[in-house]
């Protein structure tokens, strides 16, 4: 499959996004309340009434909680890092895949979180167990490309059926060593038949959503949001500490549903706190404050997802991937 380079409205929103931040954000922000709110009410309604409570259609990992790159939006940028080091330990991690195959878990696994996943050494191994466990998985790797070269492109390949790579730049070009990745895989495009990579033209000062009131460059707004949210019903988010947080907004790993040390993933996942929370989220997220002034939506492939659910084609759900995640621009 040839590599495929994506930028969001061209050139027109790439300096929409680069000369009128807040204006640019604040408009996408609300095109998509707009056109997905019923959507994702009717999925969360779903999830609250199921009479067996749905697995995740997303299981995101964050292996190490550090990044190498300098996004203005991002707290996990160099320059705005707060959080402790933290490894996941390998009999962790180990124990969480062998607990996804236990479950019969056919979804997308992504071992990503707010971080860079080539920081950690064990990333092409942690991922070669998840493939052997989680044969029926969509696994995805989600990776700025600074630290990208072709040996490590052609170490991870068998092991994900997407490579999603966040092109962070000031200019609208891409990396040299991500132009050589590129001219080789066009060069070899047999070598690649079965990944999908998608190279993603990012602003690397981009304003994007306040994160709930995480992000460096938007603090959060004092509207009180009253939309319900998609993330605590579609993800599993789980830190390096063995913590299921909340949702990817919580740079600050402050939400703790439960301790994947202590208990099991499937308690975890449906935990009373966990659901008494969920249910206040689907009221509105005004009913809980980590969420009330959080302007975060996502627009991209998790909305195929959950339509595919409600329209009951699970098997659909599972595997979306390649072309019908071509609108993973904006996480």
């Amino acid at each position: 499959m040839p590599v495929k380079i994506n930028n969001f409205m061209g050139k027109f929103g790439w300096n929409a996004r680069k000369y009128f931040p807040n204006l640019a954000s604040n408009a996408y922000l609300k095109l998509q309340f707009i056109t997905r709110s019923r959507s994702q009410k009717k999925y969360v309604d779903y999830f609250m009434n199921s009479p067996e409570i749905p697995q995740p259609n997303v299981v995101n990992i964050e292996t190490v909680n550090r990044c190498n790159s300098t996004c203005a939006f991002c707290t996990a940028n160099i320059h705005a890092e707060k959080r402790p080091y933290m490894e996941i330990p390998e009999e962790l991690y180990h124990s969480i895949i062998d607990q996804l195959s236990d479950w019969g878990y056919k979804g997308h696994l992504t071992l990503y979180g707010n971080n860079e996943p080539w920081l950690d050494k064990r990333i092409v191994e942690f991922h070669k167990y998840a493939r052997e466990k989680l044969p029926e998985s969509f696994i995805f790797m989600s990776t700025n490309g600074l630290l990208l070269n072709l040996e490590r492109l052609n170490a991870i390949k068998p092991y994900i059926n997407q490579l999603i790579i966040n092109n962070y730049a000031n200019e609208m070009k891409l990396h040299p060593n991500l132009e050589k990745l590129v001219a080789y895989v066009k060069e070899h495009p047999d070598e690649y038949a079965d990944l999908d990579i998608q190279i993603q033209m990012r602003y690397l000062q981009e304003v994007l959503t306040n994160r709930a009131g995480s992000a460096p460059n938007k603090a959060a707004t004092e509207k009180v949001i009253r939309e319900t949210c998609l993330l605590p019903f579609t993800d599993m988010w789980i830190m390096p500490n063995g913590k299921m947080g909340l949702c990817c907004c919580d740079n600050f790993e402050v939400t703790d549903m439960a301790d994947l040390t202590k208990v099991s993933l499937k308690e975890g996942w449906a935990s009373p706190k966990f659901m008494e929370i969920r249910k206040k989220i689907a009221e509105g997220r005004q009913e809980y404050p980590f969420c009330k002034h959080c302007d975060f939506i996502d627009a991209g492939f998790r909305m195929q997802i959950v339509n595919a659910i409600l329209a009951g084609d699970q098997d659909a759900a599972h595997h979306l991937g390649g072309e019908e995640k071509n609108k993973l621009r904006r996480k």
